[in-house]
């Protein structure tokens, strides 16, 4: 089940200059390392080994008992929820204090439930759930726990910043919805129809569709609908294969339709349409290579360094952000221990190479901005840098404040 430790050994200090490193606090990352969704798994990895060699360059984090490394371990969910709770046991079992999973938002669901019941059955060996990327809003609202850290902006406050983009395009008269059939997927069309009555009630909504998750190879059909339906847009939460094989699709038989989406920005996609994506792709993150600023830029720029290969390419600023702001709990904790490291992490305040995150104590949904970008040809105006060497990028063109992007909460947290 373990598949790998990250190697410290390229972040130990050099002798007499920092503090002697003491054993690792480890992180267990659960993802799909193997099978259709492994390329997301490894993109996390990348970004968490990137984020926890910073840190142990600095001379890792300061507990009571001296300065400890963070290590980022390595477990296989295959995409299966089932395999993902055999990891959280293996892992627990193996000493990780911190658990991160993100790639889907019903294995963490599952993920929440079984460390909720760990912990209370195992009060001297509990731990935290650090979630990425799972943006099912039930997470934060009706499962909802103390143990539970979201850093990602969830489907309902993504969908709110597109709209932002969707409203105003006058020309949109009919509109797709397709999405992946579990969780998050149905979250995304459900937030989509509500949002569009609320706010564009004009617009005809001729497709609402789920299809199986991580099993369709070919999107063809799918593709063939949404053309025949006259919709001039297409609406999807869509990520992984099931975005990249949709959009390919498209582009087959000859869709010429813009795409709203919550990840159509990398993996893939820009490649899989070339030409036909500029100025119809349009996607929505915390953080996009060409968001505007010198510390933006440094901050790509380092890691575009430190991973060169253009297919490594796939960079999370909040990620970035959950790391630092769990050292900074960890440190703030001055122990390892679950309970204290909840107790700081639910009120940490992280700024970090010009950008800044907030997380909210009364549900742990993290606070920050998000952007609105399209999709452009490398070179044209606000697209200085493409996408996993493509040639194609994204220009932002709506910037929604931390404050505009925030939604209000059903959680009833239980603290211990």
């Amino acid at each position: 089940m373990l598949l790998g430790l990250t190697l410290l050994a390229q972040a130990q200090p050099q002798a007499g200059s920092l503090p002697v490193l003491q054993p690792p606090v480890r992180i267990a990352l659960i993802e799909s390392l193997s099978g259709p969704f492994a390329n997301t798994g490894e993109a996390v990895f990348r970004n968490l080994v990137w984020a926890a060699g910073r840190v142990n360059a600095r001379g890792g984090v300061k507990l009571a008992g001296g300065a400890h490394p963070l290590a980022i371990e390595r477990y296989d969910s295959k995409g299966q929820n089932e395999e993902a709770l055999a990891a959280l046991r293996s892992a627990i079992d193996n000493g990780a204090t911190l658990i991160a999973q993100g790639n889907s938002s019903a294995t963490a669901a599952a993920l929440i439930d079984a460390i909720n019941k760990h912990n209370e059955r195992e009060p001297l060996k509990r731990v935290l759930f650090l979630n990425y990327s799972a943006v099912d809003p039930i997470l934060t609202n009706e499962k909802c726990s103390y143990w539970h850290f979201r850093f990602d902006a969830h489907a309902d406050m993504r969908m709110a910043a597109l709209m932002e983009v969707l409203k105003d395009d006058k020309a949109l008269a009919k509109v797709y919805l397709i999405g992946q059939d579990y969780s998050f997927g149905q979250a995304v069309l459900r937030e989509g129809r509500r949002q569009i009555a609320a706010q564009r009630p004009d617009l005809q909504i001729v497709g609402d569709e789920l299809h199986p998750l991580g099993r369709v190879k070919d999107f063809i059909p799918y593709a063939v609908k949404i053309k025949s339906s006259g919709a001039q847009a297409v609406l999807t939460g869509n990520w992984g294969n099931d975005l990249t094989l949709l959009i390919k699709a498209a582009r087959e038989v000859g869709y010429d339709g813009k795409f709203y989406t919550f990840y159509g920005n990398a993996l893939g996609v820009p490649a899989a349409l070339g030409d036909a994506g500029v100025g119809k792709v349009i996607a929505v993150a915390d953080w996009f290579p060409n968001t505007p600023g010198a510390a933006s830029e440094a901050f790509y720029q380092s890691f575009r360094q430190r991973f060169p290969r253009p297919q490594d390419d796939y960079v999370h600023l909040r990620m970035q952000l959950m790391v630092e702001a769990l050292a900074q709990s960890l440190e703030k904790a001055g122990t390892r221990e679950a309970g204290a490291v909840a107790a700081q992490l639910e009120k940490a305040v992280v700024n970090f190479s010009g950008f800044k995150g907030v997380m909210r104590a009364a549900d742990h949904q993290f606070q920050q901005p998000l952007e609105v970008a399209l999709m452009g040809q490398q070179g044209m105006p606000g697209v200085k840098f493409d996408v996993e060497g493509s040639g194609y990028g994204f220009r932002v063109i709506k910037t929604i404040s931390a404050q505009q992007a925030e939604q209000p909460t059903s959680c009833k947290m239980v603290r211990p």
